[in-house]
């Protein structure tokens, strides 16, 4: 392998790295309308799942005061059930905006409490909800159902200033495995070029 055939494919290697990172960084949200912007608790995908549980009071937003996941995505006909972690003291689950309608009653801080809601063919849709002591903290929620809702690309390209943005973390990785998988070309292309140029001396 020549000089030049070897930067061309580490060049290369390194670009498919890359873009396979960004690829693999972009995927499809709800369209939360700004309602999760800067709240803590994460959001996850829970369609195929016939039963899901958000924790109440889990740590997030200053204190233990995040419902966690904070955004789901579900199927109709999906029972969401809210447990309370006992954390952050008393909390409770009140639909603000949607076609759901949620209300857990008076805040309670009891650990293992649980509030549950089916979510049927009539509400489809996103339902947006928060625990009422907590609401100006940070203490927000939203549950997403059905395929027929407004979605958005998150993660990899974009270039909007509201994009979400790539996790330091997922970064991180990506450098590290474009970096260990140039130095793997590197060594490929020493031993190729000097490894067979070893000659036992004559006697």
């Amino acid at each position: 392998m020549s000089r030049r055939a070897f930067l061309t494919a580490a060049g290369g290697t390194a670009a498919v790295a890359a873009g396979s990172g960004n690829a693999a960084a972009q995927t499809t949200e709800p369209d939360w309308g700004g309602h999760l912007d800067g709240v803590d608790g994460g959001y996850q995908d829970m369609r195929g799942q016939s039963e899901v549980t958000v924790e109440v009071g889990a740590e997030g937003n200053g204190g233990a005061l995040a419902f966690a996941p904070a955004g789901i995505w579900v199927d109709p006909g999906t029972t969401v059930t809210w447990e309370w972690t006992g954390e952050g003291g008393g909390h409770n689950v009140v639909s603000s905006e949607g076609p759901a309608s949620l209300d857990s009653g008076a805040p309670v801080s009891e650990a293992g409490t649980t509030y549950e809601h089916t979510f049927g063919e009539d509400q489809v849709g996103i339902t947006k909800y928060h625990c009422a002591p907590h609401e100006a903290l940070g203490m927000l929620g939203a549950v997403a159902v059905g395929s027929d809702i407004p979605t958005v690309e998150v993660g990899g390209g974009g270039g909007g200033s509201s994009a979400p943005q790539v996790p330091e973390s997922a970064k991180t990785l990506g450098v590290a495995t474009t970096f260990a998988m140039v130095a793997t070309l590197g060594l490929a292309f020493f031993f190729m070029k000097y490894g067979g140029d070893y000659e036992t001396p004559e006697e």
